[in-house]
């Protein structure tokens, strides 16, 4: 499977929670199942136990994009790393449903299901794909929504860096609320402007006599 498919898994499972707006979508075991969609193996193991333990893997996943958007790329990595060596991953060579031309398999690396529990699986296979996109492309492209009260975490895939939103909703939102703080700004101004011009007009204005 590609690289973008397993890094977006932490993408999901972090943007289940909306701190700024107190919402949360994770509350039951069907939410979890969910995040793995409907043919997983893996989602078929989820038990109500599992709806505890991914909200704290997904506050841990959290740090690491919050670190990374603030700057501080070596603890994003410290933080990482402890997931990585909390949950590792089983990799296998893969060549189901990619067949080329010829029929025959097209090989490519795969993260297989973790044995232990559905939280295990899915925190490997997160955090694995987290730490491909960070190598790959630098912890710079990892990053969180700038639309206030949003915060989404998001992986920045544009040829030059420039992301700063999780989707073209929240950068419309932004460029809106930004377009009218200018304005906003220029009315004021323009009052202050002249309201300055009248007080300097009366202030040369003869007295009556």
């Amino acid at each position: 499977m590609e690289l973008a498919y397993y890094s977006d898994y932490a993408v999901r499972l972090v943007n289940t929670e909306e701190p700024a707006r107190n919402k949360d979508s994770l509350t039951s075991v069907e939410a979890v199942r969910e995040l793995f969609g409907a043919a997983s193996q893996m989602a078929r193991r989820a038990t109500d136990a599992d709806v505890t333990r991914f909200r704290s893997v997904r506050g841990r996943l959290r740090a690491v994009f919050t670190a990374a958007d603030e700057g501080d790329h070596t603890q994003a990595v410290d933080l990482l790393n402890s997931l990585l060596l909390e949950f590792p991953v089983s990799p296998q060579i893969s060549g189901h449903d990619f067949l080329d031309d010829e029929g025959h398999p097209r090989w490519h690396m795969h993260l297989a299901d973790h044995p232990s529990n559905a939280t295990a699986g899915y925190a490997a296979i997160a955090a694995m794909g987290l730490a491909f996109h960070l190598t790959e492309f630098g912890a710079d492209r990892l990053g969180l929504c700038q639309a206030s009260p949003c915060r989404n975490a998001y992986l920045d895939t544009s040829t030059n860096r420039s992301r700063r939103y999780c989707s073209d909703r929240c950068a419309t939102r932004a460029n809106v609320a930004a377009y009218r703080a200018r304005k906003r700004l220029e009315a004021e101004r323009s009052d202050r402007t002249g309201l300055s011009a009248e007080n300097s007009h009366e202030s040369t204005t003869p007295t009556d006599r």
